[in-house]
């Protein structure tokens, strides 16, 4: 006797999807930006040490610009453990995040290029500030599926941490125009919060298991 048709097969519903393929398409995407960011690091003509100082600019926003990609990977990579399945909006959330993520190597270079002037400063500070908005879509969008009373949920919680670093940013935008080291310094500080990883994200992993 003939089985039943394919049409008639229960199939995985899409949010059944796992969060390998994700995790591992971010995975290498992380991993492009950086390598672009350090293909912008020129080598210097000269064998001196007066020839790298021209450089200092450059490789001080590569160092800030690679910290902060490295927080990104590791906050996502516990953020994702919390995760039981995936559907569409969350792949696009996550898309999203990627997106502003692949701009860092862009401003990156044209404020280390421009010795910290204003508007690539403040370009910069936008770029970050996005980035952690699209961090937050993405948040929402897993809760959403998971619930309001789900692990991941209580981990997020009001996210007090989050909301200070998006008026850091906002801060260091504004002050770009007239004090960009001030700037400088407030990205560092927001860099310096986040460094350890998150460890909301290892709590509800291990109360949900």
């Amino acid at each position: 006797m003939a089985g039943p048709a394919v049409s008639d097969r229960k199939r995985p519903y899409f949010s059944d999807m796992g969060t390998n393929r994700l995790e591992a398409f971010s995975d290498g995407v992380l991993a492009i930006i950086i390598t672009i960011m350090v293909l912008e690091l020129k080598v210097p003509h000269g064998t001196d040490w007066k020839d790298l100082a021209p450089l200092a600019p450059v490789f001080l926003s590569y160092i800030l610009s690679f910290i902060y990609v490295g927080i990104y990977w590791n906050n996502h990579h516990h953020f994702m453990h919390v995760v039981d399945r995936v559907d569409g909006r969350i792949l696009w959330a996550n898309l999203h995040l990627l997106f502003w993520l692949s701009l860092i190597p862009f401003t990156t270079a044209w404020m280390g290029e421009n010795h910290v002037g204003a508007l690539p400063t403040a370009a910069y500070g936008f770029v970050l500030f996005m980035a952690a908005m699209a961090y937050l879509v993405l948040s929402l969008s897993v809760i959403r599926i998971q619930g309001k009373d789900s692990a991941i949920a209580k981990a997020v919680g009001k996210d007090v941490k989050g909301k200070i670093s998006a008026l850091m940013y906002v801060a260091a935008i504004i002050l770009a125009f007239w004090v960009p080291a001030l700037s400088w310094v407030l990205y560092a500080l927001v860099a310096l919060m986040w460094v350890i990883p998150d460890r909301r994200y290892e709590r509800a992993f291990t109360e949900g298991h």
